[in-house]
């Protein structure tokens, strides 16, 4: 169930946003049908250097989100391509540090059968403009995996800036490996060049 404004920090809200053909909608474990197959039929839970849970974990790491929301620290979307009603990933704002004006936006997973449609840079605009035109955000990050060079990438063409690496940043019990951090930023400034360069390829997917 979709959290009230008045339970949770205006960071951690999650409301509807439409745009191009997607919308972001409050996380729920309605979609937990449509992301399984998500990630079942992509085998997207067994990339080694990514999080994203299994179809039987589903409804577990969406508790989880939900519960993190309630506490202030998360506000999670489901992505939905409006062409077909379905939900076809997730984000988030995370890492939230409302009294600094500061999210990250991570915790996201899409499906590889949209990967290449616009769907990805709708839903980076729609999360960016609601972070500095209505939270008024100092910063926001992106973190990935030293091995998740797609990643890597996708985050370099919003037009983020490389902050630095954070070295054995974290342990992962799964592989036994350690993560090393890359961590992104936009800031304020940067965002009216950001918001141009999203718009230009979204009018390049015939989605403006």
């Amino acid at each position: 169930m979709a959290l009230t404004s008045s339970e949770i920090n205006s960071y951690a809200q999650a409301p509807t946003m439409e745009y191009a053909g997607v919308r972001l909608e409050q996380l729920s474990l309605g979609h937990a049908e449509d992301l399984s197959e998500v990630v079942t039929a992509g085998q997207l839970d067994g990339i080694w250097y990514t999080s994203i849970p299994s179809a039987q974990e589903m409804a577990g790491d969406i508790n989880k989100r939900l519960a993190l929301q309630e506490a202030g620290a998360m506000a999670p979307f489901a992505i939905i391509d409006l062409s077909t009603g379905k939900a076809v990933g997730a984000t988030t704002y995370l890492n939230i540090d409302e009294p600094n004006k500061r999210v990250e936006i991570g915790s996201t997973y899409l499906s590889p059968s949209v990967h290449g449609t616009g769907i990805n840079p709708a839903a980076k605009f729609m999360l960016l403009q609601r972070a500095f035109d209505e939270l008024d955000c100092y910063s926001v990050a992106f973190c990935t995996h030293w091995h998740n060079d797609a990643s890597r990438a996708a985050i370099a063409r919003l037009g983020a800036k490389q902050d630095g690496v954070l070295r054995n940043h974290k342990y992962d019990p799964a592989t036994g490996t350690l993560r090393d951090t890359v961590i992104f930023s936009i800031l304020p400034h940067e965002w009216p060049a950001v918001r141009t360069n999203l718009l230009a390829r979204l009018a390049r997917h015939g989605r403006c």
